[in-house]
């Protein structure tokens, strides 16, 4: 503590012989007081604790904002996949309205068909124009995660990666949350330290001067002064901080067993989603491939009708962006799994 600095005038300004200042005393002292019971350490090591807690809290929403940018990027590069996707559908749709154009020229199949034929192109375009649409609000949200008003990119690429063994549950012991908890813990330790050690008394020292103007004289005083813990001796206050500190304690072990709780549900997340990834890949789009050219070439030689040559298309687009989006949950939820086991979610393996 800081010593203090007193200044005392008596004996003025009274009646009879005190009148005026000639029988005035002035004394000038220092007080400082020595804090017993160790409690200038632990109050140092309190605020390193509350430091080292401000730290880990930081750690924890910049671990929050990059996995929030992760998912960010994996809806724009999705968002611009599948608009890039209903681009090429739109243009396979015109394409297919030209040869009901010519077969209808050809007396070879009904005039509606033309006009379905061109109906469904233009839902085709509007689909794909609202795509573009849905890129351009995804890229102003991934740009504005980092403070740019003005995107300056216009496209993305994924390397898509693998997490190894499906990562390590033991690893939680490094995400942010785990160290948060941690700090918490040896903070209200630290403090519970503090309040017990209010407990013993401090000590007061007094030095200084006393001047007497009435004889010019000058002496020195001095004192100690000691409280007497008669009434308040900081129990209630340092039982409720053992009390915090037990709690902050728990919470540290309750924050680690949701963690390994949700590390196994990622875990679980990232599974499904490969093997739904892996059926669509290698199952249901080559059949839906294989279903839309066989319709195409057999609706251009007559052996099919439009009908099943538009459905065997939309078929098709929908097994394409079902592709998509379960590449896009894969990537996310891989993002999820680095992030909950303490990597950064752009990190590699």
């Amino acid at each position: 503590m800081n010593p203090a600095l007193s200044v005392e005038l008596e004996e003025f300004s009274g009646s009879g012989p005190l009148t005026g200042f000639d029988r005035a005393e002035t004394t000038i002292a220092i007080e400082q007081t020595v804090r017993l019971g160790g409690k200038r350490q632990r109050a140092q090591a309190a605020a390193r604790a509350l430091t080292a807690l401000a730290s880990a809290e930081c750690a924890v929403i910049l671990r929050e904002v990059e996995l929030q940018g992760t998912v960010l990027f994996f809806e724009y590069v999705a968002a611009l996949e599948d608009a890039e996707l209903l681009e090429e559908a739109a243009e396979t749709s015109e394409k297919l309205a030209e040869t009901v154009r010519r077969r209808v020229a050809a007396g070879a199949a009904p005039p509606p068909e033309q006009s379905r034929a061109d109906s469904a192109t233009a839902s085709a375009r509007a689909d794909a124009v609202f795509a573009w649409g849905l890129v351009e609000q995804r890229r102003y949200a991934l740009a504005a995660i980092w403070g740019q008003s003005d995107p300056l990119f216009n496209t993305a690429i994924v390397e898509d990666s693998v997490v190894g063994a499906l990562a390590d549950p033991g690893n939680r012991s490094l995400h942010p949350q785990v160290r948060r908890a941690a700090a918490s813990a040896a903070a209200s330790r630290a403090a519970a330290d503090v309040e017990r050690a209010e407990a013993m008394p401090n000590v007061t020292f007094t030095a200084g001067m006393r001047r007497f103007e009435e004889t010019g004289d000058s002496a020195i005083v001095a004192g100690v002064s000691v409280p007497l813990p008669l009434f308040d001796r900081n129990r209630d206050s340092a039982r409720a901080a053992d009390l915090r500190a037990q709690a902050s304690q728990m919470n540290r072990a309750a924050v680690e067993a949701r963690l390994l709780a949700e590390q196994r549900a990622a875990i679980a997340a990232v599974t499904a989603a490969r093997q739904r990834l892996s059926l669509l890949e290698d199952t249901a789009l080559p059949n839906a491939i294989a279903a839309f050219e066989a319709s195409m070439h057999g609706y251009a030689v007559g052996k099919f009708d439009l009908t099943t040559t538009i459905d065997a298309r939309s078929a098709l687009i929908d097994t394409q962006r079902a592709v998509l989006d379960a590449k896009t949950t894969l990537r996310i939820e891989t993002a999820r799994l680095k992030s909950l086991i303490g990597d950064t979610p752009f990190s590699g393996e």
